[in-house]
């Protein structure tokens, strides 16, 4: 599987609530149920990397751990 997400309109991104108005944060879309990909807000057109389902859950579950309350 290739690492990159071909550039289909259809992708709904969001980013996170507590993103501030500096538009410094990532974006991610649901493309399937098995991929999440992700790309620089600034940079909407640029490239963007997937993730597998597993290591995607992996780094959201780490980042609920460490931030707290924050998540």
């Amino acid at each position: 599987m290739s690492p990159f997400v071909p550039r289909e309109p259809a992708l709904a991104w969001r980013k996170s609530s507590y993103s501030g108005a500096d538009s410094n944060c990532v974006e991610v879309a649901v493309a399937r149920i098995d991929m999440t990909p992700v790309r620089d807000s600034k940079a909407p057109d640029g490239p963007r990397l997937t993730f597998g389902a597993g290591a995607w859950t992996s780094f959201v579950t780490a980042l609920k751990a460490d931030a707290g309350p924050w998540i």
